[in-house]
């Protein structure tokens, strides 16, 4: 199977397991799945965050997607147990459909990794 089908077959997979878990019927979209990274990393689930806490929890989660490409480094966490990460390479300018592949492989590979989907 080629490399672009196996992972929209695994994209399409993921979307099902989380839309099922998280949502209420509406499958999430990209940005609703990096936002559920963002609070799996920071790990305070039973809390209501702020807009700008929102923001941050998408950064967060992207820092640590691109992590692996080696675009960000874990410095540490905060007092209120935020992680931060420091840029190690600047992303590549990308197409929007580029980016969305970009971040599509990096989520698969990060619930590969979590055990959550196989």
């Amino acid at each position: 199977m080629a490399r672009d089908e196996e992972l929209k077959r695994r994209w399409d997979l993921l979307v099902e397991k989380l839309s099922s878990q998280f949502s209420d019927g509406d499958p999430l979209e990209l940005d609703g799945i990096i936002y559920l990274i963002g609070v799996q990393e920071l790990g305070q689930y039973h809390r209501t965050f702020k807009k700008d806490e929102k923001i941050n929890l998408m950064h967060i989660a992207i820092c640590r997607l691109l992590e692996p490409y080696g675009y960000y480094e874990f410095e540490y966490f905060d007092e209120e147990g935020w992680p931060h990460y420091k840029v190690k390479e600047a992303l590549p300018p990308l197409k929007p459909g580029e980016q969305s592949v970009l971040m599509k492989e990096a989520i698969v590979t990060y619930f590969l990794e979590k055990d959550y989907m196989t």
